[in-house]
């Protein structure tokens, strides 16, 4: 029994001596260990910019002139002039329908009005010898009166025949159809070889692009306001499109047409802009957002889009202070300027904001801050360039 005792007393001796080499060995490892460094974060800082007041419109895109091109008459088609989807210009021929059958009913007019009008001489001729013999009595009333008829119906005649070779004049003229006006043609919807009437659907539809129109909804009070507007002032406005790729096109826009009652459905008045499309990048049918802004600005805090977060409490970013201390910091954000935003509050010029590496900081936290640059049209960050 003693001897177990001794045993076991010797075990329990090794084992602190193990317990407290391990400790001593755990204490020299964590004193090797380098000190953790504050996380690296990218930061931009806050700039100001003038911008005017500002509203977008959902509104889409439609051509100053459109027309279906139609037969006039009826006929074989046997020639097409232009390439579809191409410009064509004012007047160019674009179809050419069978002329041989209006050819042909031209010279027949022409010559039933040469006939007429060798009738109605003849019978004026007669009329006029008549009333010469009615003054010796050599011939009655009444058959003076048949010569006065016959020479009112053939002069008559000659009014239908011309009539008839001027219908004429114009089939053979319809036979060719020209373009109203430059533009651009669409797809062509019978071919060569088809038989086509007035009655047939449409060949082709021509739209002008240049300008290009916008049409959109503005509210009845803002329309109010805009009426009370005086009409220099009015124009005072910078008008473009973001387009649906939101690339964003300034080409000369001016407000163009105001309709003259408000659409009791909806409480809004049609209104219309237009803009130059010279190199025909806009095309009809598109839904864009208008973006109007005054020409009087005022200045305001721009942060990059990828800054800022949203959580239930609204958007906010991340600040960081002179003490490189996180802070988060909530914005109220107004318009959208490409790849950044307008802050009407929470933010002021000069302030240093978090835009890249995020997930690794929280508020509260020490960091690195690195400042970069940002495109504020794409978006892209960037190294200053002292960096």
């Amino acid at each position: 029994m003693n001897w177990s005792k001794q045993i076991s007393k010797k075990n329990m001796l090794v084992s602190s001596v193990i317990l407290t080499i391990g400790l001593l060995s755990g204490c020299d490892n964590d004193a090797d260990q380098p000190a953790i460094e504050n996380p690296a974060v990218s930061v931009f800082q806050v700039k100001t910019e003038e911008v005017g007041q500002y509203l977008e419109f959902v509104a889409r895109t439609e051509p100053n002139q459109s027309v279906e091109i139609r037969a006039r008459v009826e006929g074989e088609l046997i020639s097409r002039s232009f390439t579809e989807g191409g410009i064509v210009t004012k007047g160019q021929e674009l179809f050419q329908i069978d002329p041989d059958q209006y050819s042909a009913s031209l010279a027949e007019a022409e010559a039933a009005l040469k006939s007429q009008r060798v009738g109605a001489a003849n019978a004026l001729r007669n009329l006029e010898r008549g009333q010469e013999l009615s003054k010796t009595g050599y011939i009655s009333n009444s058959d003076l009166d048949k010569l006065v008829t016959t020479s009112s119906q053939a002069e008559a005649a000659v009014r239908s025949a011309e009539a008839n070779l001027e219908k004429a004049n114009l089939n053979l003229q319809y036979s060719t159809i020209h373009a109203p006006f430059t533009g651009s043609i669409g797809r062509v919807k019978f071919n060569v070889g088809n038989l086509v009437t007035p009655q047939s659907d449409s060949l082709a539809t021509l739209i002008s692009i240049d300008p290009m129109y916008v049409n959109f909804q503005l509210e009845e009070a803002r329309y109010l306001n805009y009426l009370q507007m005086p009409e220099d002032v009015q124009q005072e406005v910078n008008l473009t499109l973001r387009l649906p790729n939101n690339q964003v096109y300034t080409g000369d826009g001016i407000v163009n047409f105001a309709d003259t009652r408000i659409d009791e459905s909806t409480g809004t008045v049609a209104m219309r802009a237009e803009f130059s499309n010279k190199n025909g990048s806009l095309v009809p049918g598109l839904f864009v957002t208008l973006m109007i802004e005054t020409e009087d600005k005022e200045s305001v805090a721009l942060v990059p889009q990828v800054a800022v977060q949203e959580n239930q409490q609204g958007k906010f970013v991340l600040v960081v202070g002179d003490d490189n201390k996180v802070v988060a910091r909530v914005v109220q954000v107004g318009r959208r300027m490409n790849a950044m935003w307008v802050v009407e509050s929470g933010l002021e010029a000069g302030e240093q904001i978090i835009i890249e590496g995020l997930q690794k900081v929280r508020p509260g936290v020490e960091v690195e801050p690195i400042e970069k640059t940002i495109d504020s049209i794409t978006g892209t960050i960037t190294e200053l360039p002292n960096q």
